[in-house]
Parts: structure tokens; sequence; C-alpha cells
């Protein structure tokens, strides 16, 4: 059989600058009556005639509306349905919740590894689960069994396009989760001309998988973009793309074939190097009654968890964060079904519970990545503001980017005429923008808000740009 190559994933690099309608934003503060009209003259420039906005602006402290431009719409969300993922999460999981981890015994010197999803294990976990072995007097391993069983269905959303399960931010969602289920390459610029150079992270994967190594080293004055591929049935990465010669070099990801199977081949690694050698490894697909726990390693907390959902936007962690939300539903799951749609229908259950409409969004999953997410700009307000009024207000607060200091606002709004204090959800998407969060404005009150731009045909910049300059008018209301 031919193997099918997919089309190619396009990575747009380059630290992103300062958006220019920062520094030349009119000075000066606006009184909540004018903001309609200065946030319409932003959103009806002839660029966005084809395009749609979504966009509500509430004070914290109450329903006041002072702005709503399609608000009770259905938009398309990216990354800001993490918003929703994590506020479900913290409500129902708790903010100290762990994911364990465990080793048990089994017959005739075998040892099964029990995964129940934890994103966070890469090699000291491994090393720690093997030195405790170790210490209960384990030398070596007939079999190794991968218990892959606690999530299940299917590893990769069958609503994601077929280029994004090919890199690392798309990778498939098991039970046994292994450095986040991608592989880290660092692609270095070379002489002008030169193709790029291509290091693994982990050196001897360059002996499993075939490069076909498209890429080339330009001049300075030239664009920068990576495009990373792979084939599904067969271990082939393909890239392509340039970088400026002199320059730094940019890490790319690209997603594994069979997690469970890479999460026992360095856990047999681990164990060998602590001179425990394993005959056989294999994964159990179907869960048995485990015997005695010998080691166990714990994630870190639920808080730490949805931290880095929001903050770096980890599709991963927020894909993890939805099954752990189907295996404890309130009701008797079903034997065999899907953990992900257990996990949707047990966010909407506890969001619903939480005070928000259940009418105002569609999800197809946990992180964004699916075109089939549809939410409101008011679910999304909702949602925030709920959290805001709740037990886990703070956890919930701090695990969004602040802008100019850190997670995906890092680079933005850095250079303002005035400080800006915000923490918001950031969704980016091919014709789609979205800013979602919490905005603390200097001579009026805290704001919530959501703003989200969709089938828009203009680059990420230009949609960012508007939105950041709405952001701005917000920051310059005073009471009058």
């Amino acid at each position: 059989m031919q193997g099918i190559a997919l089309s190619l994933l396009v990575l747009i690099l380059g630290r992103p600058s300062a958006v220019a309608a920062q520094t030349s934003a009119v000075a000066g503060d606006i009184c909540p009556g004018e903001l309609g009209a200065q946030v319409d003259a932003i959103a009806n420039r002839p660029e966005f005639s084809r395009s749609r906005w979504g966009i509500l602006i509430q004070p914290l402290s109450s329903t006041t509306t002072l702005y709503s431009r399609d608000a009770q719409k259905y938009f398309i969300p990216a990354s800001n349905a993490k918003l929703l993922t994590t506020a479900a999460a913290l409500q129902k999981l708790g903010a100290d919740f762990r994911i364990k981890t465990s080793v048990y015994s089994g017959e005739n010197g075998s040892l099964y590894v029990a995964g129940r999803g934890d994103p966070s294990i890469a090699e000291p976990q491994l090393k720690s689960l093997a030195q405790q072995l170790k210490q209960r007097g384990i030398s070596q391993v007939n079999q190794l069994i991968g218990d892959d069983s606690y999530f299940q269905g299917s590893a990769v959303n069958p609503n994601w396009e077929w280029e994004d399960a090919q890199a690392g931010y798309g990778a498939p969602i098991n039970s046994l989760i292994f450095n986040q289920n991608a592989i880290d390459l660092l692609l270095s610029p070379q002489a002008l001309g030169q193709p790029l150079k291509v290091t693994f992270a982990e050196p001897k994967l360059a002996n499993q998988w075939q490069v076909q190594n498209n890429t080339v080293t330009v001049a300075q004055n030239e664009s920068e973009f990576i495009e990373v591929g792979r084939e599904f049935d067969r271990p082939i990465i393909r890239l392509g793309g340039q970088l400026k010669v002199g320059g730094e070099p940019e890490s790319a990801y690209v997603a594994v074939v069979n997690p469970a199977n890479n999460f026992l081949q360095y856990f047999q690694q681990a164990l060998a190097a602590e001179g425990i050698p394993v005959k056989q490894a294999l994964v159990a697909s179907a869960s048995r009654n485990l015997n005695q726990e010998l080691a166990t390693v714990e994630s870190p907390p639920l808080a730490e968890l949805v931290r880095e959902t929001n903050r770096v936007s980890n599709n991963l962690y927020a894909e993890v964060l939805l099954r752990l939300l189907g295996k404890v539903t309130d009701k008797m799951p079903v034997p065999q079904e899907d953990t992900g749609e257990s996990g949707l229908k047990e966010l909407k259950a506890v969001l619903t519970q939480l005070g928000v409409n259940p009418n105002s969004y569609i999800l197809a999953d946990g992180s964004g990545l699916s075109r089939h997410n549809l939410i409101t700009p008011e679910a999304l307000v909702e949602t925030l503001r709920l959290m805001a009024n709740s037990p886990a207000a703070s956890i919930y607060r701090q695990s969004l980017s602040i802008a100019g200091e850190s997670g995906t606002l890092k680079n933005r709004f850095n250079i303002t005429p005035n400080r800006v204090i915000l923490q918001a959800k950031t969704g980016t998407m091919s014709g789609v923008s979205a800013l979602s969060g919490y905005i603390e404005v200097p001579n009026y009150e805290p704001l919530v808000f959501s703003i989200i731009v969709n089938q828009s045909d203009l680059s990420t910049a230009k949609m960012r740009s508007a939105t950041d300059e709405i952001v701005l008018l917000l920051n310059r209301l005073r009471r009058c």
C-alpha cells in the first residue's frame, strides 16, 4: 500500500512585534457613551467587510452591557474554548487534584504500568518509577505491559483537520503520555543557500525516522517560516521552509504515531538504566484487575495543569482535562463510551450548574482545535464573570496570560501610551482571532470582555492589531 503524504502545516515564525496600532492610538480618556462609535469605527473598516465580529464588553461587577455586537451568535472560538474546559475542570476536580500513574505487579514476573492521562510525564518521572521498582527488589521484568485503557475512544479527534494531527500541537491523547506525545526537533540556519540543520532532541530517534529536508537558509531580508508534516503510516517527517542566515534556531514538533508504545520504549530505557532488563513490552487495550502497587508518580496539582493549558495554550493538556471530566462524571459511564464525548457532556453539566447558559455554546473538543466548536461571546463573558466569583477565582484568573509579560500575550501591549493591565486567553487559527479576559481600567472599573473575528481573509497580525486597538479603547475609559 502506498503511503499517503498529507498536506504540510505552515508555522509562521519570528518574534511578534508590538502592534503598530498601539503606538498610534489617540491619547485621552473616553466616556462609556463614546465607546460604541469608536469600536464600530474599527470593526467597520473596509478591510473587515467580509469578516464577522462578535464582541461583548461588560463591567465585571454586573451584566450591564457597554458594547455588544452579535454577542449571542455563534463563532468559532479557536483556543478560547480552553476557558470553558479549564473552568469546568477546576469546578469539578478542584485545584489540588493530581493524576496518578502506577506500576503494579503481575503474574510470572510481569509488571503493569497503568496510565491515567498525566500530560506532564517526562524522563524524570520514568526514572522515579524505575528507581522505586529497584528499591522494591525488582531485578528483571519478563513482560512490561502498558495499560492504555483509562481513556476510551479515538486518540485523535475526528473533527480535527489532518494537517493539525501531524503537528505536535495536535498530538494524540491517550492514557500513557510521554513528552506530550511529540517529537522535538531543532532547526538551525547554516550557510546561505544550505538546508537547515535538523537535530532531534532525543538523538536515538534519528535512526527511527526518515527526514525529507526541503528547508533552506535565506538572506537576512527574507521572511521566516517552517513547514512540518509527517506520513501516518510510515516513519517519515517532511520539513520545508526557511530561516535567516545567522539567525536563532527554531523548534518544531511532530506528533508521535503510537503514543503508548512510545511511552513503553522510554520506560524500558529508564528501567535498563537502573539495571532492570525487560524481555518483552506490549500494550494492553483493556483494563484488568491489578495486584499490588509497586511504584507511583503524580502530576502537578490541577492548578498548575490549568495554568499550562491557558497560559501557553497547550492543546494536549486541555484534551486531557476534558477526558478527566469524562472519567469523574456523576452519571455511570457507559462501557466503552468515548471518554472525550463523556467529558463534553460533563463539561456542559458542570458549567450549567455554575450558571452558564447551556445553549450558548457547542463544543467538539476541549482545546479549540476543531472548527466544529461554536461559542457565543456571551458564553465566554458569562464564564469569565462566574469564575471570578467562584472559590477558584484567583487560580483561574492567574492561569491566563498577562499582557506584555507572559504566555501568548508576552509580546502584545508591551509598547503602549499607558500600561494595560490585562489577563486574557488568546485564540488563533486561519481566519479566526479571539481574545477574551479581564482588564483593570485605571479610571474606570474592571471589565470582562470577549472579542472574536471569524471568516476573515486577513493575516493574523491584522486581526490582532484591530483587536488590540479595541482593548486600548477600553483602557482609556473613564466615568463621565
